[in-house]
């Protein structure tokens, strides 16, 4: 079950970056192209060549008929989610900043406990983000309130908040098990960044 649902975070985060990514690419040339077809439909005005200024003139219809101006709202949606289900993920990578100054040096029981409690406030506080967004998602559902562009439920879309903490609440707990049993905090290294370790020992070498 736990495979899976890491599985699936992982997946679902993907696809989050990849449709944002390719729906501002879109975007994006749709809006260049439509300003070169419009100096290319000028230009051929004054060139007289007919054929290429009604074939630009089709073109340029066409591009505006492709209505991307829901492409921006749609992209923040995308990043809302994908930026709260990033951060559960993070939890279980061990990738958050965090201050640890005080528990490297600490040893034995005095470790245990301060790293417990610093990550039963994550547990505390996600937990509560976690019951405030799922309230707040009744009140809009309730309501029936609209996106202005995609015109979609917002609920869904602030759904994204209480799931996303829901799921960091759950990482937190998992590492807390972690720890308590094994001893163990996940920590993300850059040595499993292909071509950072190499460098490292370039530069290491260098200055040996």
């Amino acid at each position: 079950m736990l495979r899976f649902l890491d599985r699936f975070e992982e997946t679902f985060i993907v696809l989050l970056m990849a449709a944002a990514t390719i729906l501002i690419f879109v975007a994006v040339t749709q809006r260049y192209a439509l300003d070169l077809t419009a100096d290319l439909v000028r230009a051929s005005r004054g060139w007289g060549i007919e054929w290429l200024s009604t074939g630009s003139r089709d073109f340029y219809s066409f591009l505006r008929r492709l209505n991307l101006l829901w492409a921006q709202e749609a992209c923040i949606y995308l990043f809302v989610w994908m930026a709260k289900f990033g951060a559960a993920y993070g939890v279980r990578i061990g990738i958050h900043v965090g201050v640890d100054i005080l528990s490297e040096r600490l040893e034995g029981t005095a470790k245990t406990i301060i790293t417990t409690i610093a990550m039963s406030g994550g547990i505390i506080f996600t937990f509560i983000v976690a019951w405030i967004g799922f309230d707040f998602v009744h009140e809009v559902y309730r309501n029936g309130q609209v996106s202005p562009d995609l015109e979609i439920k917002m609920w869904i879309v602030y759904l994204a908040v209480p799931l996303g903490s829901a799921l960091m609440c759950f990482r937190f707990v998992q590492a807390l098990w972690m720890f308590l049993r094994t001893g163990e905090i996940a920590h993300h290294s850059f040595d499993t960044v292909e071509g950072v370790e190499d460098e490292a020992e370039a530069a290491a070498e260098g200055k040996a």
